[in-house]
């Protein structure tokens, strides 16, 4: 925006007299005030600000603005120091594109600074005389923090004065590198498309197609996280068909069980394959199957692998089965997603949409259902810890709920349960928080009558699955040793803690 469409802006917007009523802090670098004005038309006027590099503007916002799930540090500050304030002047410095609003509150007078200089935009908030109360970008050393000094009316006259110097010197000596006023680029105010007031073009303009906050931007976004999540969704399906495809044949070795059994008497211990006739029709003929022995192994002990063999194959592939449906159901979803979000039409909301997509919440912005994850959960202050009853919810939580960082705990020599403590980030985990997952991993063990147990800990990057093991086997490294006697009292404290 140029300075003539900034006067332009508040002269439409004729804020002077209204009350500020509340402050959004949408994104990092979008600020949207809410006034209640002095106009029977119009009594609440919402005022977007954004900081974009290459879209900075203020102007009235027609769009609906959605709430911030956790307000920000400078919107924070807004509200707890104009809010409920009354607007006594509201001017651009000149030709500065930096736009003053002078807020009266019963207890102080603060003076709102919003420079929209694409590559060095800010807003700041000052005391009466001057001295910086914060900054939506703190720049120390622009004394753009909290303690400094900020005055650009100061920096306006001197301008001015310089301004004036320049042209009383071009009168006494010409010169073609004379400061010129004629020479400065002149502005006008675009002829944007539409019959309404200039704001609502503006915010029309800018919703379509400028900055951060435009809706082709968004949706582009949206359409790269989405395509990622499809394309590593379809590459995992593509995998887990593989393996279907070589599970599908267990029915061999169950065969190759029979067979053995059904011909144990013509079998020569000695014989590195048995060929077996299979399936004679009424002429006598039939497939011939070659079925591969093992040396110092029995025909009945054979047949005993081949049946494990087979049941392995037909658990695994129901397991691979269920992966596949969820994988197939994620990627309904995700698509799903990507369509309501390339026809939200608010550009506002759909930026709130995606931040909340990072942050793990889904489209809607609420979060994962906490019934999803198996097994049972303890919140001790910070920190969660989480427990796997069984192989099948243990080797859920493995599969789909823990991270490489986070610890991981299990009773020695005892069958029980798999313990988790999430990673804090830049946190280790405290002593207390260990004893509290020692305890609860020896309680929900087959070691729990001995009210006490050695147990090994180590980070889930450092469990390796075990090869043709039970469902949720695991192999540690760089495990860690410690002996646990059960505290009732800690545990009867845990019980209060389930989340």
């Amino acid at each position: 925006m140029n300075w003539k469409e900034i006067d332009l802006i508040l002269e439409e917007l004729d804020l002077k007299g209204a009350q500020i009523q509340g402050v959004v802090q949408s994104a990092y670098d979008v600020i949207i005030m809410r006034f209640r004005t002095r106009s029977a038309n119009e009594k609440t006027k919402q005022v977007l600000i954004s900081l974009s590099s290459g879209a900075c503007r203020i102007h009235q916002t027609f769009n609906a603005v959605p709430k911030s799930d956790k307000p920000l540090r400078f919107a924070q500050f807004l509200s707890s120091k104009i809010v409920n304030g009354w607007v006594t002047d509201v001017c651009q410095l000149e030709d500065d594109r930096i736009v003053k609003i002078t807020v009266k509150r019963p207890d102080a007078v603060y003076k709102l600074y919003i420079r929209l200089w694409s590559n060095a935009a800010n807003f700041i908030v000052t005391s009466e005389d001057g001295i910086v109360l914060d900054a939506m970008r703190r720049q120390p050393k622009r004394g753009e923090v909290t303690g400094g000094i900020y005055n650009p009316e100061f920096n306006a006259r001197h301008k001015e004065e310089e301004i004036s110097n320049n042209e009383l010197a071009e009168v006494r000596v010409p010169s073609k590198n004379s400061f010129s006023k004629s020479s400065k680029r002149e502005y006008e105010v675009r002829n944007l498309p539409g019959e309404d007031c200039f704001n609502k073009k503006i915010d029309g303009f800018y919703a379509a197609q400028g900055g951060t906050l435009s809706l082709e931007t968004l949706r582009e976004q949206a359409r790269r996280n989405c395509e990622g999540s499809l394309g590593r969704i379809n590459a995992a399906l593509e995998r887990l068909r593989e393996k279907e495809a070589s599970f599908t044949n267990a029915g061999q070795f169950k065969k190759y069980g029979d067979l053995i059994l059904s011909n144990i008497a013509a079998i020569n211990p000695d014989d590195s394959w048995l060929e077996i006739i299979d399936d004679i029709d009424i002429k006598g003929n039939g497939e011939i199957i070659r079925i591969k022995m093992e040396e110092y192994t029995t025909p009945a002990e054979m047949a005993q692998k081949y049946y494990e063999q087979y049941k392995k194959a037909k658990n695994a592939l129901a397991e691979v089965q269920r992966e596949i449906a969820a994988g197939e159901q994620e990627l309904i979803e995700v698509t799903e997603k990507l369509n309501r979000l390339l026809c939200e039409t608010n550009p506002l909301v759909l930026a709130k949409l995606l931040k909340a997509g990072k942050t793990g919440a889904g489209v809607s912005g609420a979060r994962k259902d906490k019934k999803q994850r198996p097994g049972l959960s303890f919140k001790r202050g910070q920190w969660l810890i989480i427990v796997g009853r069984d192989a099948n919810e243990n080797d859920e939580l493995l599969r789909r709920h823990v991270k490489g960082n986070d610890l991981w705990l299990h009773a020695r020599d005892y069958h029980g349960s798999y313990v988790f403590v999430k990673q804090r980030a830049g946190k280790t985990v405290p002593l207390d928080i260990l004893l509290d997952a020692g305890n609860l991993a020896i309680f929900y063990s087959k070691g729990r009558n001995n009210a006490k147990g050695d147990l090994f800990y180590t980070q889930v990057k450092y469990l390796r699955r075990a090869k043709d093991g039970p469902k949720g086997l695991v192999i540690p490294t760089q495990e860690k040793n410690l002996h646990i006697k059960l505290d009732q009292e800690r545990l009867r404290a845990l019980e209060t803690c389930k989340v």
